[in-house]
């Protein structure tokens, strides 16, 4: 680890190498970003989807002289048995060239993940857990149809595996895409429930690179309009299905949200919202933006103190415009409500047992979190009681 001096801008390294091509018919380019990554392609998907909307017939066309493999049904929060091993096999025994998954998130996290053990000669899981690095992948290219996850732009992939309840973060440079194609119209068709969990999903992935020790007045200062954009376009999104603008902002807005643009220089947050609720959808397979926007709130206020109150005032104010003259407490307290209040607004619910979720394991829950997620480190850090209590006040 580089040693971190307290309150100082810190060191990066950062890299995107993903080439973002953006707007109406952008599909129309994907002959030509494929060309060159080989012919024999893995076509991944998810639950059919995209056969409704169309795209599935366009991509066919589009590549008629490919010789196209499918993976279908890969599953939200996707599984490592059976669609990671899959579409390692089916890689393996056709001599894939390169992926192009079709979809949102959890299409492409899965991709990223055949793409390293398609190249591998162990069990992939060994990689997804660190035992083993990868030392080669297969090329990526995506065509997104929902506006979430950022996984468009970046290294990172989740994986579940469903016997053992995990559900593990994997971040790995050779899985950038190559390419992402981002046509806004492929979202008009995303139901309620998604495009509310996909806005929450993004949001979260700002404020957990927002609420730290060490930031810059720049990164305050995109994390901030992040969030609104994100508030007033996931609005809009859900009046409007279709508003082409509210849809492509709210996708750009998703596409920044995780790819460590907003936090250079900034100190590490350790990311608690999603530690905790990777434990939540590894053991009740809960939509992962619900069980963030549930967490979220609770979190907050278990970590408002006198030391986080100023992040809290200046969040309350820059973000909800709630007056700077009032008391600190005061604004800090009516931050985290309109951050509640929000997430409601969307028709999200907002107490985890209204997502199936009771009692009987969350001590099992808050123990599986304290272990494995290192969030001693966090912002605040949060010990196994801690967790429990977030989590007891969630019910």
């Amino acid at each position: 680890m580089i040693p971190t001096h307290p309150h100082m801008m810190q060191n990066f390294d950062y890299m995107t190498p993903t080439r973002l091509i953006f707007g109406r018919e952008s599909i129309l380019q994907l002959p030509e970003v494929m060309a060159p990554l080989g012919r024999r392609v893995l076509l991944a998907y998810g639950g059919g989807s995209i056969k409704k909307i169309g795209l599935y017939d366009r991509v066919r066309e589009l590549l008629a002289d490919f010789e196209i493999s499918e993976l279908s049904d890969i599953q939200p929060n996707p599984k490592y048995n059976p669609s990671v091993l899959d579409g390692v096999r089916i890689c393996k025994e056709r001599q894939i060239d390169v992926i192009l998954a079709v979809g949102g998130g959890s299409v492409l996290d899965c991709s990223k993940a055949i793409a390293v053990g398609a190249k591998y000669d162990g069990d992939p899981w060994d990689l997804i857990t660190y035992k083993a690095q990868a030392r080669a992948a297969l090329p990526i290219v995506d065509i997104l149809t929902l506006a979430a996850t950022g996984s468009e732009y970046d290294c990172g992939c989740v994986i579940s595996r469903t016997e053992t309840n995990d559900k593990v973060g994997y971040m790995e440079p050779l899985t950038f895409p190559v390419a992402s194609i981002l046509d806004p119209v492929y979202t008009f068709s995303v139901s309620r429930k998604q495009t509310a969990a996909g806005c929450a999903d993004a949001m979260n992935h700002v404020m957990e690179q927002y609420f730290t020790a060490d930031t810059t007045l720049l990164n305050d200062g995109i994390c901030e309009s992040a969030l609104r954009s994100l508030m007033e376009n996931g609005r809009k999104c859900l009046d409007h299905p279709d508003d082409y603008d509210a849809r492509a902002e709210m996708m750009l807005c998703c596409t920044y949200g995780c790819n460590g643009i907003l936090s250079l220089g900034n100190s590490y947050s350790g990311w608690p919202c999603h530690a905790i609720e990777h434990a939540l959808s590894a053991y009740y397979d809960i939509t992962h933006g619900e069980g963030l926007a549930i967490i979220t709130p609770r979190w907050m206020r278990h970590i408002l103190s006198e030391r986080t109150l100023d992040r809290f005032v200046k969040y309350g104010v820059n973000v909800f415009g709630i007056d700077a003259a009032l008391d600190k407490e005061e604004i800090a307290q009516r931050a985290i409500d309109a951050t509640y209040r929000f997430f409601e607004s969307m028709g999200i619910p907002m107490h985890l047992r209204e997502v199936g979720i009771n009692d009987s394991r969350i001590g099992e829950m808050a123990h599986h979190i304290a272990v494995n997620e290192g969030l001693e480190n966090a912002y605040v850090p949060l010990s196994e009681n801690d967790i429990r209590d977030i989590l007891t006040a969630s019910l």
